[in-house]
């Protein structure tokens, strides 16, 4: 798979407690370098970020993030708050506690919540699947496509576990018709990024890609003559 089109589906990302303007500007300019899908930041860098890019790449952020626990309110503000100031992106975390209790329409609900306060923007669901059981899982593909929500995630990267290979496979199973999935979290090699595409994955939250293109590619086995990734 061409190294460019692997960047296509990169959500270029930087959430840790830590960042500052001058790492998230960085991060800005390498996704419109590298020309990656989003840019995926804190809420309180949106504004900033879209002033400084002026468009040149999409800005994605995130709501109720990491636990997923605010209150639908506060996550409606959020997400409102975030396309007020310039994100076309939001991917939100669901109430986990309430997957668990079985609240399955309260979920539901939410996610109708948080469509809605996109405004016709691209909403993404992390469902936290290293916290879950495969019934929850299976159960969680049915509420994100009966909410209308554009994408399933699977990890915020701020828990246990990121992204596995089997948890893609089981989300393309189970997804309705116009939903799409995101992989998220340990993605740290162009041939795991490369699998997760070829298994169904449409995005990818991820930092390590682009630093491993800004090494020139020499650790992970690119033909830097055709920019195919090579495998084996």
């Amino acid at each position: 798979m061409d190294v460019s089109e692997i960047l296509k589906h990169v959500d270029h990302t930087l959430l840790l407690q830590t960042a500052t303007w001058q790492e998230i500007r960085q991060v800005c300019d390498d996704a419109i370098k590298y020309r990656t899908a989003s840019v995926c930041i804190p809420p309180s860098y949106v504004k900033q970020a879209g002033e400084y890019t002026e468009g040149k790449v999409a800005v994605c952020t995130v709501i109720g993030f990491p636990n997923g626990s605010s209150t639908t309110k506060a996550k409606e503000f959020e997400a409102k708050e975030a396309i007020a100031n310039g994100a076309s992106e939001l991917d939100m975390v669901i109430n986990i506690g309430w997957l668990k209790d079985k609240e399955y329409d309260r979920i539901e609900e939410e996610i109708r919540i948080l469509k809605a306060a996109c405004e016709g923007n691209v909403l993404k669901v992390i469902i936290e699947a290293c916290l879950l059981d495969e019934e929850e899982k299976i159960k969680m593909c049915g509420i994100v496509t009966k909410a209308g929500a554009d994408y399933i995630k699977t990890s915020t990267g701020f828990s246990s576990a990121g992204a596995t290979f089997d948890d893609i496979r089981l989300f393309a199973r189970h997804i309705g018709p116009g939903v799409k999935i995101k992989a998220a979290g340990g993605i740290a090699s162009m041939e795991d990024a490369e699998k997760f595409l070829l298994l169904g994955a449409d995005r990818l939250g991820t930092s390590r890609i682009v630093k491993l293109v800004k090494s020139e590619g020499t650790s992970f086995g690119i033909a830097k003559r055709n920019g195919v990734v090579k495998n084996g």
